[in-house]
């Protein structure tokens, strides 16, 4: 089945609304999308059976939270000197391979006995090959789909990234009841070895710009994508109030070790929601009108943490916020229309790339403030930085919303 058969004629350039049948109905996006997936469920897996296993050797909320979001200070690095190989002549060959780096040090965290150190390593690389990969994944999408069916595209990944993350966070505590760490990271290595389905459904792209990646060509990218002010703004925007909120939720385990899984689960259902209402039901301008309140829910309800309200409350809030993510995806679609289709890959990895080098600050910085107060107030501290992130920079954002579509997009 073409690709004009799924989306009609016309293909990537049609304006007509795309669905997520008619998505799922294309072959390629169709292994894109099921490789994505049976990577987001074997990262959440590992993250939880690492995060637990360093707060059962350690104690420390610090570790914990670097634990499970700590790969992502490697992107940054994969971000700054290789992230042209998204761009490169052969695309699929270069994701599939990153995936079988990626999967080779997933299953080393299996090993019994190997020194924290050495796990703190491997998620370096994990981190940095994570990053190349998104990058090669967004830029195939981005040529897989037309237009009208980027967000509908993005909107079912990151439902499918909550939805594997409810089911990891929920899976990762019932079978660490049963099963050692080890032994979990293993059934995660079984799910990242399967997401090399994407070899034989996506077809390689011959129109690629002709250039060399490399360190060189990366920076040369780099430059012209933060040298626009309007740009910048919108990165900083991806990338910080998410990261702050994300380093709320690395929280959770020394917040409540007992009910970590099920707050964890209840942001990932509000993701998954959010993502939902706001990618299938919203038109683009819809979604563009929702981007600011949708950032204020994403950090509003943590504040509430710092009263230690019943569980059953923080467990709403936590889903509450979740929701607030789906403001990711008018950025993205902004940010989309002001990036060249020869540099599509490379924007997107660096955009994700910062986003989860952000969240890995976050991280860090929830840790370190949970060693001077009690995680609550950490995590409340967190999401006011959050929030004042957002109103500050919301001029700035909204004068780029208003130059794309002076510009058609």
């Amino acid at each position: 089945m073409t690709s004009d058969t799924v989306w009609g004629a016309g293909g990537g350039g049609s304006a007509r609304p795309v669905g997520y049948s008619a998505l799922l109905r294309q072959r390629e996006f169709a292994g894109l999308y099921a490789s994505f997936s049976l990577t987001a469920a074997a990262g959440t897996l590992s993250g939880f059976a690492l995060g637990s296993l360093v707060q059962a050797r350690t104690g420390s909320p610090l570790l914990t939270a670097l634990s499970m979001f700590g790969s992502s200070f490697a992107a940054v690095a994969g971000a700054v000197t290789l992230m042209s190989v998204a761009d490169g002549g052969r695309p699929r060959r270069t994701l599939v391979a990153l995936h079988g780096l990626s999967l080779a040090a997933v299953a080393a965290q299996a090993v019994p006995g190997l020194p924290l150190a050495a796990r703190f390593g491997l998620l370096l690389v994990v981190g940095f090959f994570q990053s190349l990969g998104t990058g090669a994944r967004m830029g195939l999408l981005a040529e897989i789909v037309p237009a009208s069916g980027y967000a509908p595209a993005r909107s079912l990944m990151n439902i499918t990234a909550g939805g594997a993350s409810v089911l990891g966070f929920g899976l990762g505590g019932a079978l660490l009841a049963v099963l050692s760490p080890y032994q979990v990271f293993g059934l995660a290595g079984v799910l990242a070895a399967a997401a090399t389905v994407v070899a034989a459904t996506v077809r390689e792209r011959s129109v690629r710009a002709a250039r060399r990646p490399g360190v060189r060509e990366t920076w040369r990218g780099n430059v012209a994508l933060l040298g626009r002010p309007g740009r910048r703004a919108l990165l900083l925007n991806l990338w910080v109030p998410n990261g702050l909120v994300v380093g709320c939720e690395a929280l959770f385990l020394p917040y409540a070790p007992g009910w970590a899984g099920v707050l964890l689960a209840a942001g990932s259902a509000g993701l998954l929601l959010g993502d939902l209402v706001v990618g299938r039901l919203l038109d683009e301008a819809g979604r563009a009108r929702w981007a600011y309140p949708l950032r204020l829910l994403l950090a509003g309800p943590f504040l509430l943490f710092a009263l230690h309200p019943p569980m059953a409350v923080a467990v709403c809030a936590a889903g509450a916020a979740g929701a607030g993510f789906a403001a990711t995806l008018p950025l993205q679609e902004r940010l989309l229309a002001l990036t060249p289709d020869a540099e599509r890959g490379q924007v997107q990895g660096v955009e994700s790339a910062g986003r989860i080098t952000w969240q890995g600050i976050g991280a860090a910085l929830g840790g370190a403030l949970a060693q001077l107060v009690e995680p609550g107030w950490a995590i409340a501290v967190l999401a006011a930085l959050s929030l004042a992130v957002t109103a500050a920079s919301r001029r700035a954002v909204r004068r780029e919303a208003g130059a794309v579509t002076a510009g058609g997009a």
